[in-house]
């Protein structure tokens, strides 16, 4: 029998009397009452934890930061690591034989975009259960550039490391081929596709046909996809497509002479090439050489509307000039005698347009004063010089970038993917007005307000949120925080730090 407990006395009349619990049900009320506060007071220290995270990395002052910011390098970016690992419950790619047929690809643009095409063919082929064919590259882009997959990248690492993600091939097997009836149906996906399309209209078609081709495939599947899928994309560009020997062999030795010179370099990729330019319909103040010069490279888009040049430039989007970068740097606290990998192709403007940049950080280098001769292979190949610069940035202590274009957006997201690598994107919308303004104030105020304008465009962790733009740029997927314990005492070591003048 259950002994009940009783809150007033048996004596009492009985309208007075209390109803009599049993002891049990008492006992687990209040052991669940413990749980919950215990429970409710652990969530509040972890959140008061991480609060004072937050608070030390952007507690300001007046409008600034209440401590100098270290402009070479985050003190919050060891907080943070990459994992792309995949899940427990994502299955290895089925038998050649036992997919569903065979998926090609022929990719659009230059070497960057091209890269997220093969990134997206990849997981297309793991949605549709496809064998994928090794994708092409784009010969009659801009670049006229003629190079294959296998002269960028290296094509046996690419299959081994994504063999348990998906099945690739080299190409169509013979015995395959002769036994189609038709060749491979070609199509095109309707940019930034889900899911849901290419298992709806593009996979009865594969079924059918055994083959099918996709074309102009850049960014041709939605930027929002599962996690498993999502960290699948980060396999593959962080991990899967690695470049030749001859490529990896020179970028290397371009970063070892630059550290041979400084122990830390900037990298500035300008984009201030013709075809970028015209394509914005942004104007510089060349007169009317300038607007005929880029009006006849614009007219090779015959899509592009009609734009109004300090219109784009007040919405933020045209490049800046490299004047603009170096004056930015400057502001930024980089010194004249910081080091500068400038990595583009050519200058609009050529050496009078660079010579306000060199004068302001006279240590100025590109791969073309480095290398020298070893570069006269690469010459003739715009792809494999722009995967030479890819990889002295992706190496460099800070990278800046002067277009939100495919290069920037990759290099921003795999400098976050591989330790929170200092990345500046300045902020051309506000830039744009306090540049007009600058001869009117003096260089303290200058240097103060783009300091202000470059605040969430310093690429520090806190930038990384969930959804947020192209993920690309921001692979949060793959960005992991640290556990508790640890942020804590990187926040202790952090507090005890002193300043950091920059």
């Amino acid at each position: 029998m259950d002994i009940g407990v009783a809150t007033r006395s048996d004596s009492a009349p009985p309208a007075a009397r209390k109803r009599w619990v049993p002891r049990s049900l008492v006992l687990g009320s209040t052991l669940f009452a413990l749980g919950l506060i215990s429970l409710f007071t652990g969530h509040v220290a972890s959140e008061i934890e991480w609060s004072q995270l937050r608070k030390a990395w952007r507690s300001r002052k007046g409008g600034g930061y209440s401590e100098a910011v270290d402009i070479w390098k985050s003190k919050f970016s060891n907080l943070y690591y990459g994992c792309s690992q995949k899940g427990p419950h994502f299955r290895s790619a089925v038998p050649e034989r036992k997919s569903n047929g065979y998926l090609l690809i022929a990719t659009s643009g230059g070497l960057n975009q091209q890269r997220t095409g093969i990134t997206d063919a990849v997981v297309v082929a793991r949605i549709l259960n496809a064998t994928l064919v090794v994708p092409q590259l784009d010969h009659h882009s801009f670049w006229k550039d003629d190079s294959d997959f296998v002269n960028i990248f290296d094509v046996d690492w690419f299959i081994s490391f994504l063999s348990k993600d998906v099945r690739i091939v080299k190409r169509i097997p013979d015995k395959v081929m002769r036994s189609m009836e038709k060749p491979p149906y070609t199509m095109r996906a309707p940019r930034k596709s889900t899911p849901e399309y290419y298992l709806g209209e593009v996979l009865p078609i594969l079924l059918r046909r055994r083959a099918l081709q996709l074309t102009k495939f850049d960014y041709r599947l939605a930027n929002r996809l599962d996690e498993e899928l999502q960290k699948l994309r980060c396999r593959v560009n962080y991990h899967a497509l690695r470049f030749t020997k001859p490529i990896q062999t020179i970028g290397q030795k371009l970063v070892t002479t630059m550290r041979s010179m400084t122990s830390r370099f900037i990298a500035i990729h300008l984009r201030f090439e013709p075809d970028m330019l015209a394509f914005s319909g942004c104007y510089y103040g060349g007169g009317e050489k300038e607007r005929s010069e880029l009006g006849a490279i614009r007219k090779r888009w015959e899509t592009l509307p009609e734009l109004i040049p300090e219109d784009e430039r007040s919405r933020g989007r045209c490049p800046l000039t490299p004047h603009e970068v170096g004056l930015m740097l400057s502001a930024l606290g980089f010194g004249n005698d910081s080091y500068l990998y400038v990595a583009s192709g050519e200058i609009y403007g050529g050496e009078k347009t660079l010579q306000p940049l060199k004068e302001l950080f006279p240590n100025f280098f590109n791969k073309e004063m480095l290398a020298g001769d070893d570069l006269k292979p690469f010459l003739p190949f715009a792809s494999r010089l722009a995967a030479i610069d890819y990889i002295v940035c992706d190496e460099s202590d800070v990278f800046v970038t002067n277009n939100n274009g495919n290069m920037a957006k990759i290099l921003a997201g795999r400098r976050r993917y591989m330790g929170h690598k200092r990345t500046i994107r300045p902020n051309t919308k506000k830039l744009s007005s306090l540049f007009k303004a600058r001869n009117k104030m003096n260089k303290e105020t200058f240097a103060r307000k783009v300091k202000s304008c470059q605040k969430g465009f310093m690429g520090e962790p806190d930038e990384m949120r969930p959804g947020r733009g192209d993920f690309q740029e921001f692979p949060s997927s793959c960005i992991c925080r640290k556990p508790e314990r640890k942020n804590n005492e990187t926040l202790e070591k952090l507090q005890n730090r002193p300043p950091v003048v920059g």
